[in-house]
């Protein structure tokens, strides 16, 4: 007969059976269960950013033992074994703690707390998000963005086919408007710190020609080149744009002057309780609207004066009046933020204190993000006007921004005109980061005498695809005494074409000055007046590539540089690529467009002007001409084209009546003027200086005095 004996888990037990038989006693062997015993805990881990760090543990138990690693006090799921592996960690990985129950059907235990540290300092870069391939209509841009891993600070530069980008050298890198040249392309990016650097894999750029959508505009004149043609235009061609078919359509009122050029978002969602083409117009009166670009239904309004602030009167000086509030074109990144940002420079006052600020609006909205606006203030090395101390100071009173603003690399930058030549003042341009607006750049181009400002009739900054920007400076002190690179002495660039290097800063990285430069500044007959047109890469007849650029002032003369040398100064002659000397009947106020192969040029009291290029090589005289010609300020034109066909040249005229012109762009031949139309049909208010028409998705929009002019097919 047996005996039945209670086990007590967790205990030793030996049991010995009691057998009566033939054979006698007999003994059975021992039966035991013996819970986990932890004999090797986790130990701490030190890796690098980018890395993965394993823990282990040992223990001893009967079979079968489970594992649950923790970390910080929970569960990671899936992590059952005696090891555990970590994905890539990153900096705020650092302090974590990791452990592991271990239990059988005897109990359970658990072990000691291992800490990960994450050492930034030693680990050279890793990437852990390459470049993506990118596919763009040409006259578009293409953003390539990388993201990296290791110690701070990381240092970026990009490359396109090998060659590094002046001034890309940010984590993202956002392309010059592109051409059907740039197809094929190749984009990648060193990163770097102190304890290393690595290079991404390359991310190919396919351009394409136009496509039946509708392009957005964010920018002045479509593109940070500036070449102001929308190659994207299906709807409007040579053959349906006249007075026939084509007119005014609607007319958008607004508070003030529309000084600063209409901007356009496509298909825009979550905006006015659904998705909508967009048009922003900002005024003098200091408000930036939203309107649906197809009905001309307003879908929000915001005023960006302070509390208790007015707009700025005109400061003694007519050429804004009788306020000033927006002036320059904004500028739009529908990526920023999470339904989109523009850009927006305002000017006001209270009482005597005038403010300059940028703001950067929601785009569905029309609320200040980004904990703006920010207050424009800068000092420069200098002793120049309004200098103290041995820095010139940016008194917001004696400026207000006109040319557009232009975002390259993450920054917004700002350039200053003056109050007519009332001095104190000097040549600003401020850069400030586009998501946290704080102050990113400042330049000062005459830091050590007066004037040089940058103004440029309200046309805007342009940039080479390496990063460089180009503007045009007004009349102001120049330094003729060179130093052994050939620059001023004293760092002054009154009157020049200069070319501003982005990659460290802000600096004057090449430029060129007429011989005859004190005579055109005493004369007021400076460069200050134009705005530079970044042309695509041309063929010389030797085969040869060659990086131009074209610019015009008050002189009437065209000048076309050499990027990679643009001649500097010679009190004997001007060292340039080509100057087409009087080509133009008056000065320029605005700047070119740039089609086909061809630039148009619109000069005060002249006909718009088209010179199409050979070889790389500007004819002395135009190939074709407007029959007829436009009062002051002359015309900035824009293009619309789809792809190389159906191009059309439109020009807006300033005066009493303002009137939109359109041309076919192979020969200038008048094809609509909103004048032709019976009984005043089309006509759409004053006129006004400075105006660039918009043209997108079948509209064209024109700014006036007190509304935005609209035209498109006739029902």
């Amino acid at each position: 007969m047996g005996s039945r004996i209670l086990i007590t888990p967790g205990f030793w037990t030996s049991i010995a059976f009691i057998m009566v038989g033939c054979g006698g006693l007999a003994s059975s062997p021992s039966a035991e269960i013996q819970a986990p015993v932890i004999m090797t805990h986790p130990s701490n881990q030190t890796v690098a950013p980018g890395q993965s760090a394993t823990f282990s543990a040992a223990a001893t138990g009967s079979d079968p033992l489970t594992y649950q690693w923790q970390k910080d006090g929970t569960a990671i799921a899936g992590a059952t074994l005696h090891a555990y592996t970590t994905p890539p960690v990153t900096p705020t990985d650092s302090g974590t703690k990791f452990q592991v129950l271990i239990s059988n059907s005897a109990g359970s235990v658990t072990s000691n707390p291992a800490t990960l540290t994450v050492d930034a300092a030693s680990a050279a870069p890793s990437i852990t998000q390459q470049p993506a391939n990118q596919a763009v209509t040409a006259g578009a841009t293409a953003t390539f963005t990388v993201v990296a891993a290791s110690a701070a600070p990381l240092a970026y530069q990009w490359q396109k086919s090998g060659t590094a980008i002046t001034g890309a050298t940010s984590a993202s890198y956002t392309t010059p408007a592109t051409a059907l040249t740039d197809n094929g392309a190749q984009f990648s990016v060193v990163v770097s710190n102190s304890a290393g650097s690595l290079t991404s894999n390359a991310a190919t750029l396919t351009v394409t020609g136009a496509s039946a959508s509708p392009a957005d505009v964010v920018t002045y004149h479509n593109d940070i080149a500036r070449t102001g043609q929308n190659l994207n235009e299906t709807t409007l061609t040579t053959a349906n744009v006249n007075s026939a078919t084509f007119g005014k359509i609607n007319s958008l009122p607004v508070d003030g002057k529309v000084d600063a050029q209409p901007l356009y978002l496509s298909g825009l969602q979550n905006i006015g309780g659904g998705t909508h083409n967009v048009l922003y117009a900002a005024t003098e009166h200091g408000s930036v609207y939203a309107f649906d670009a197809d009905t001309g239904v307003q879908l929000w309004k915001v005023s960006l004066l302070g509390a208790g602030e007015t707009t700025s009167d005109s400061r003694g000086c007519e050429q804004i009046v009788p306020e000033i509030g927006i002036t320059a074109t904004p500028v739009i990144d529908r990526t920023a933020g999470t339904h989109g940002v523009i850009y927006v420079v305002a000017m006001s006052k209270a009482g005597s204190t005038y403010f300059q600020r940028l703001h950067a609006l929601d785009v569905t909205t029309g609320e200040e993000l980004f904990g703006g606006p920010q207050t424009i203030q800068a000092s420069f090395p200098g002793t120049g006007d309004n200098s103290t101390n041995g820095n010139v100071i940016f008194d917001p009173a004696q400026y207000k921004e006109r040319a557009a603003l232009l975002l390259l690399n993450g920054v917004v930058y700002t350039s200053w005109a003056s109050h007519c030549d009332f001095r104190p003042y000097n040549g600003w341009i401020i850069g400030y980061n586009q998501t946290t607006l704080a102050q990113a750049s400042v330049l000062n181009i005459v830091p050590n005498g007066s004037e040089g400002s940058i103004w440029m009739s309200d046309t805007g900054p342009s940039v080479d695809s390496l990063g460089n920007i180009y503007v045009l400076a007004a009349n102001g002190d120049f330094d003729t005494t060179l130093n052994a690179n050939g620059f001023p002495s004293n760092g002054n660039f009154g009157n020049a074409f200069l070319k501003i290097s982005t990659s460290n800063g802000l600096a004057v990285a090449d430029y060129f000055e007429m011989s005859n430069q004190q005579q055109e500044n005493d004369s007021d007959a400076d460069l200050g007046s134009g705005g530079a047109l970044i042309l695509p890469d041309l063929i010389d007849g030797s085969g040869n590539t060659r990086h131009l650029a074209v610019g015009a002032g008050k002189d009437a003369h065209i000048y076309v540089v050499d990027r990679d040398a643009m001649g500097k100064f010679n009190p004997s002659s001007n060292n340039i690529y080509q100057e087409l000397t009087g080509a133009l009947g008056h000065g320029v106020f605005g700047m070119a467009a740039y089609f086909n192969n061809t630039i148009y040029y619109g000069a005060v009291g002249d006909a718009i002007k088209a010179f199409t290029i050979t070889n790389a090589t500007f004819p002395s005289a135009p190939s074709f001409q407007t029959s007829n010609t436009f009062i002051y300020p002359g015309a900035t034109p824009s293009i619309s084209a789809n792809g190389a066909s159906n191009g059309i040249v439109w020009a807006a005229e300033n005066g009493p009546t303002a009137v939109l012109h359109a041309y076919d762009a192979t020969n200038l031949h008048e094809l609509y003027n909103s004048n032709h139309a019976a009984a005043g049909r089309d006509q759409f208010g004053t006129g006004n200086k400075f105006i660039t028409p918009v043209v997108v998705n079948g509209k064209v929009y024109v700014g006036t005095t007190n509304s935005v002019g609209v035209f498109g097919l006739l029902p």
